[in-house]
Formats: structure tokens, C-alpha cells, sequence
């Protein structure tokens, strides 16, 4: 008799061992450089330029709803700290790692399968190839890399894109947005965005092994799998996120005016 839970506790499990392994194989030489680069080409391919779409218009919808609730309040001289402050320590790393599963992870959970249920997989333990540190490792480093980087895309495209619509759309006045935001804003707050997008592409980088390493049989199987990733992924994302953001404002004081 099963024990109800048993199944989702068991593959909470083996995606905590997976990235175990993951972490130790990479320290472990060879390292497969040119496979990393070739992912990491592959990843940034794939989601420079909608990341760079998305932000747009992600920062212009926060500048305008935050622009229009200062006003109302009378607190027109702080929207410039708000809104960027609100696309680097949230927008951004959000936005990278959701464009990262979505566009890049789908692809390696399909990767990864189709070479499951083609019995490659099988076929280089056989051989005495590991195939985390093979396949898995530079897919997983290529994920972090790409989402840091993309990150600091996202925050300098989305920062932009809020000061324009705020100080052209709105009549906001330049000094004051960019006087606001020098005046909150502070290094960890950049830090913490970064730290959060590494985390982020490490996730969306295991979650989409995981799933290709366990179709559950034939193309089919495949394509549920990397359904699968892509919601693990998000709702993970937005889990860790919750949790980063509450440790940050409980250690990190906010800068005094």
C-alpha cells in the first residue's frame, strides 16, 4: 500500500541528489569546456533578445503604476528610487529566469530526454562516462552564467525603460528620479539581484535535467517532461524568491535618507 505523498517526497529527493552531484562533478576534471561554451552560446541565442523585449515594457508598467501612485500621495520626488529599485532587486532576475526556463531549459529537458529514451544515456554509464559531468554540468553552468549576465541586461534596459516613460510619458522631472534612486539604492541591493539570478539559472538548469533524465517513455513521455520543467521551475522560482527577499530585509538595513 503506497503511502499517499510518498511519490512527490521521493522525486523531491531525487532532484536534491541530482543537484548534489551536480555541485560535486563541477570540481571534477575533465571539464567539458567546449561544450559549456557551446551551451552558454546557445542559451544567450535564445534569450537575449526576448528578455530584452520583455523588459521594455516590464519597466514602463512599473514606472507609469508607481509614477501614478506617488502623485497621488504626494511623493512624486521618490519614484525614481522605487521603480528601479523594484526592476533590479525583483523585475530582472524574475524576468531572466523565467525567459532561461522557458526558452533555454525547455530545450535541454528535450535534449536530455531524447537522449534518455534513445538509450544514450545508458549507453555512456555503460562506457564509464558520467553523464552529470558530461551533459549535465556545462548545461547547468551555461544556465547561471547566461542568467547573471542577462540579468544586468534586464536591470540596465528595465531602469532605462522606466526612466523614460516616467520622465517623458509623465513629466517627471529628471533630477529628482535619478536623485531618488541615488539616494536609496545601494550596492547590496545589486548584489542580491545577482545572487538571485545564480540561483535562479542553477534551478532552472537542474529542474530541466532532472525531468530529461526521467521521461516517462517514447516522445510523448518527453514532451510531458518538459512540460513538467518548466512548472517546477516557475513555481520554484517564485518560491525562492520569496524566501531570498524575506532574508535580505531582515539582514540588509534599508539606506537612511
Amino acid at each position: 500500500m503506497s503511502v499517499p505523498g510518498m511519490g512527490a517526497l521521493t522525486q523531491v529527493g531525487r532532484l536534491a541528489t541530482l543537484s548534489w552531484e551536480v555541485l560535486r562533478a563541477i570540481f571534477k576534471r575533465p571539464f567539458q569546456f567546449r561544450e559549456w561554451i557551446q551551451q552558454c552560446w546557445f542559451f544567450a541565442s535564445v534569450t537575449i533578445l526576448p528578455t530584452a523585449l520583455v523588459a521594455i515594457p516590464f519597466g514602463a508598467v512599473i514606472a507609469l503604476q508607481l509614477g501614478s501612485l506617488t502623485q497621488q500621495i504626494g511623493a512624486q520626488s521618490f519614484t525614481g528610487a522605487a521603480s528601479a529599485l523594484a526592476i533590479v532587486q525583483q523585475a530582472s532576475p524574475l524576468i531572466t529566469a523565467l525567459l532561461v526556463a522557458g526558452a533555454g531549459g525547455s530545450a535541454v529537458c528535450a535534449d536530455i530526454g531524447a537522449r534518455k529514451i534513445r538509450e544514450e544515456i545508458d549507453a555512456m554509464e555503460v562506457l564509464g562516462v558520467n553523464p552529470i559531468q558530461r551533459l549535465i554540468v556545462p548545461r547547468v553552468l551555461a544556465a547561471i552564467v547566461v542568467s547573471v549576465l542577462l540579468n544586468g541586461l534586464v536591470s540596465v534596459v528595465g531602469v532605462l525603460g522606466g526612466y523614460f516613460f516616467n520622465v517623458v510619458m509623465q513629466g517627471g522631472t529628471p533630477g529628482a528620479y535619478l536623485a531618488s534612486f541615488n539616494a536609496l539604492a545601494q550596492v547590496p541591493d545589486l548584489w542580491i539581484s545577482e545572487i538571485k539570478a545564480l540561483l535562479y539559472g542553477f534551478v532552472a538548469g537542474v529542474v530541466a535535467a532532472f525531468r530529461g533524465l526521467n521521461p516517462a517513455g517514447g516522445p510523448k513521455g518527453v514532451g510531458d517532461a518538459v512540460n513538467q520543467a518548466v512548472v517546477i521551475t516557475f513555481l520554484l522560482l517564485f518560491l525562492i524568491n520569496v524566501v531570498l527577499t524575506a532574508i535580505y530585509l531582515r539582514i540588509v538595513p534599508p539606506k537612511a535618507m
